[in-house]
């Protein structure tokens, strides 16, 4: 299981308001933030979303030219991967792949994926 991703953004306003709405049909809610003068050199300010599993992405400010990230967010069921990529797609994410079984990958896999306002790839998954 993975504990955290850093989710680089160019406006942490914006995708503040992006993931509130995106992730909320699978349970994730706004954890807080991390402000970078309250710890050692290096570390960023951060602005996380998490899970009742205690997994957790984290907005952090970046230039444009940051390389885009995939992050598989795992649905409890079809339903909610549609659910879920209906709410992105209303909150300003692109399309990148409407709900479907997915059975190049295996005959349960289905998901649906868009694009964050930064061309971050989400994709809400189940693979019941």
């Amino acid at each position: 299981m993975i504990d955290h991703v850093f989710i680089p953004v160019t406006d942490i306003a914006r995708s503040h308001t992006f993931y509130c709405t995106a992730l909320q049909e699978l349970g994730w809610r706004e954890i807080g933030n991390y402000l970078a003068a309250s710890g050692p050199a290096g570390i960023p300010d951060l602005y996380g979303f998490g899970d009742a599993s205690g997994a957790s992405v984290w907005l952090r400010h970046a230039e444009a030219s940051v390389p885009a990230v995939h992050v598989g967010f795992v649905a409890p069921d079809r339903l909610t991967v549609d659910a879920s990529y209906q709410a992105a797609i209303g909150a300003g994410a692109r399309d990148n792949g409407e709900p479907a079984v997915r059975d190049y990958f295996t005959a349960s896999y289905y998901a649906g994926n868009v694009f964050d306002p930064d061309g971050n790839s989400l994709e809400f998954v189940t693979k019941r």
